[in-house]
């Protein structure tokens, strides 16, 4: 069936008051950047619904990309009709014609929006469905169970037809509550938690520490290939490329090997709240849940949180590890994870990590070096991409440090 349009319906969206608006506008951003490929699409974002304007486009292939954009609840391929209960006879007609096999059972479900429209929802359902019953003899009814379930929406400007809800991916559009700096690693959990904190509504720019020679470049290809994911829901993401060697062995050299990977973690908290700050981000997020490492005890990161009083968002914090590895799977971002390519979270790892650090002792070690050398060295020498999910190459942005 070439449907001419998608009609999007919000969610949480619809909860809002005055500044509804305001979600609608990065729910639209969110739609058009995605849809970077289909030129003839237009987009009418309205207070209460928003249609997409196929003009010919594939829809088949809009939906699917439709499925993981956030903020949408659900939506529905959808003939536009007059408002004239004859004509959408006609079109209930046309549309069965391509959904009608044989032997199959149906249900008509109106909804009047606008209540001025001069027949109510009894009639309309009425009349759909006698008519479509005497176009296709074999056709039955059932209001439970119907294989096509036959929904008439009457608006002030058109009534719009359609036979199928898809269910979207929820939440709030990207940009919507904000900007967020992703600590992102090659592991399983960075890449689910920078999922879930855009299902909230925030902007994600992505750091990754790199440090050559010990880890290589297909470990960095790899966290773009995680970033090109996260990147499908808005239509691009800002990676920053940290190169973190000098540090890594500046800690190694002068902190106690205990004591080695907390330091680690406090300089890459530290680095990358500089670049949230160049980058006017209001808070960080981290992959972080309880107890999985040594790094992620409530210790280490009351210790590790001391070097910023910047917001540290967890998104993660009480999830199991099978619950995070199920989410990678469905965000496809599993099987890049699993590639067996160093980051710098796994060099220079000490057999024995403290699990239980204490601010004092820390400080203690680390104030026989003056770090900030290094940390402003790493955030100057940052290399910033744009990724795109539906282009091959990444553009740099050179101009930004």
């Amino acid at each position: 069936m070439n449907y001419d349009r998608i009609l999007v319906r919000y969610g949480e969206i619809s909860t809002k008051g005055r500044n509804r608006h305001q979600f609608v506008e990065k729910l639209k951003k969110s739609i058009k950047n995605a849809l970077q490929l289909y030129p003839k699409v237009k987009i009418e974002a309205g207070r209460d619904r928003t249609f997409i304007l196929l003009n010919g486009e594939n829809s088949t292939e809009i939906i699917g990309i439709l499925q993981k954009i956030f903020g949408i609840q659900s939506f529905s391929p959808a003939l536009k009709v007059e408002r004239d209960l004859e004509k959408i006879k006609q079109a209930a007609y046309e549309l069965f014609l391509h959904l009608y096999t044989g032997n199959q059972t149906f249900k008509i479900s109106a909804k009047r929006a606008d209540r001025s429209f001069e027949y109510d929802t009894d009639d309309i359902n009425q009349s759909l469905g006698a008519h479509l019953l005497k176009c296709f003899p074999s056709l039955k009814v059932d209001v439970r169970h119907p294989n096509i379930n036959m929904q008439v929406e009457i608006r002030s400007e058109a009534a719009y037809l359609s036979s199928e809800t898809i269910i979207g991916a929820g939440g709030l559009p990207v940009g919507s509550s904000g900007k967020a700096m992703l600590m992102l690693s090659g592991g399983f959990d960075s890449p689910v938690a920078g999922y879930l904190a855009m299902k909230r509504g925030l902007e994600i720019e992505a750091v990754h520490f790199f440090s050559p020679p010990y880890t290589s470049e297909r470990a960095k290809q790899k966290v773009v290939d995680l970033a090109k994911k996260l990147a499908e829901i808005g239509g691009a993401l800002t990676l920053h490329i940290v190169p973190f060697t000098m540090v890594q062995e500046a800690v190694r050299k002068q902190i106690p090997e205990n004591y080695a990977m907390t330091t680690t973690r406090r300089l890459m908290l530290r680095i990358t709240d500089e670049l949230r700050s160049k980058r006017n981000g209001l808070a960080i997020v981290t992959g972080e849940s309880v107890g999985q490492v040594a790094s992620q005890t409530l210790e280490s990161m009351y210790t590790i949180n001391e070097v910023t009083t910047t917001p540290v968002l967890r998104p993660l914090i009480m999830m199991d590890k099978t619950d995070i590895i199920k989410i990678a799977q469905e965000i496809n971002t599993h099987d890049i994870s699993i590639r067996p390519f160093e980051d710098c979270c796994t060099i220079f790892v000490p057999a024995s990590p403290k699990t239980k650090p204490k601010r004092d002792k820390v400080n203690f070690y680390e104030s026989f070096l003056d770090f900030e050398p290094f940390i402003q060295d790493a955030v100057n020498g940052t290399e910033t991409l744009l990724i795109k999910h539906n282009s091959q190459d990444e553009s740099l942005f050179n101009e930004l440090f």
